[in-house]
């Protein structure tokens, strides 16, 4: 099975950046996207970023556009998320994940155990 390990979560003042790593390993073939999404205490799911393994094309959710950039290494089996400007409101645990749908490439299919980030003021 697919396995993914996020890592690089921890605390920072607003206004801060920390760059999140996620390292992904098993059986990928069918993964055509990679992408990021977080959970905050007492709301829903927010689907953050996306990258296509394949083109590099991007989805950025319009609560982190300008702030946040997905990437991926060349071998495809680790993304990044880079989060710049940080807002409190950004503290949540954020989970990488690999979508196979080759439409809705924001529809995670596995994802980590995921890594917190807290943003203080």
């Amino acid at each position: 099975q697919v396995q993914l390990v996020e890592s690089g979560g921890g605390s920072v003042q607003a206004g801060g950046s920390l760059r999140l790593s996620c390292a992904a390993s098993g059986p990928t073939f069918s993964t055509y996207a990679m992408g990021w999404f977080r959970r905050a205490p007492g709301k829903e799911r927010e689907i953050l970023a996306a990258i296509t393994r394949s083109s590099s094309s991007t989805f950025y959710a319009d609560s982190v556009k300008g702030r946040f950039t997905i990437s991926i290494d060349n071998a495809k089996n680790t993304v990044f998320l880079q989060m710049t400007s940080l807002k409190p409101e950004d503290t949540a645990v954020y989970y990488c994940y690999c979508s196979t749908n080759r439409v809705l490439l924001t529809r995670p299919d596995y994802w980590g155990q995921g890594t917190q980030v807290t943003v203080s003021s």
